[in-house]
């Protein structure tokens, strides 16, 4: 179920500089998620199948699992953090919140788009990124293709 969230009037499109640094932070964490799934894949193939370490990655089949596991892990992290609550812990630390353009949580659907758009712009050169210095919106490819945007979060009030 979509959650709608408070304060829509106080946030404002995120600019590119932003989005990088929580892409930065980001991708530490999916490095770490990858480091663990390949570890559990290297288990699996090792001591559940019974290869030997010169078998090991040898197999086109190996190499394939291993790919998709690494992609689904990814986007688990970010679908599930997206979902949830808008916001991963890069983006948390940036202030940045994605949500739909009525001010909702986004879908696992729209996520699904976000991720995979989001693959495609990295590998168009960051061109999908870039688009958000000529868009009037500040929309990125992925934000356009899920009908999603991402906003900056007010700086919290201090109690006194």
């Amino acid at each position: 179920m979509q959650r709608r969230f408070g304060n829509l009037d106080d946030v404002w499109p995120a600019g590119l500089a932003r989005r990088l640094g929580a892409m930065l932070y980001d991708s530490f964490l999916v490095a770490a998620i990858w480091l663990l799934i390949t570890a559990l894949h290297l288990v699996v193939v090792r001591q559940v199948l019974g290869l030997s370490a010169e078998q090991v990655g040898a197999g086109l089949v190996q190499v394939i699992s291993l790919r998709l596991l690494l992609l689904a892990g990814a986007f688990a992290f970010f679908a599930f953090f997206w979902v949830r609550g808008g916001m991963t812990l890069g983006m948390q630390a940036w202030r940045l919140r994605v949500q739909t353009l009525d001010g909702r949580s986004i879908t696992l659907g729209q996520s699904l788009v976000r991720f995979l758009v989001g693959g495609l712009s990295l590998a168009a050169f960051g061109l999908g990124y870039l688009w958000i210095l000529f868009d009037a919106e500040r929309r990125s490819w992925s934000d356009i293709a899920s009908g999603t945007r991402v906003v900056v979060l007010p700086r919290p009030q201090r109690r006194r």
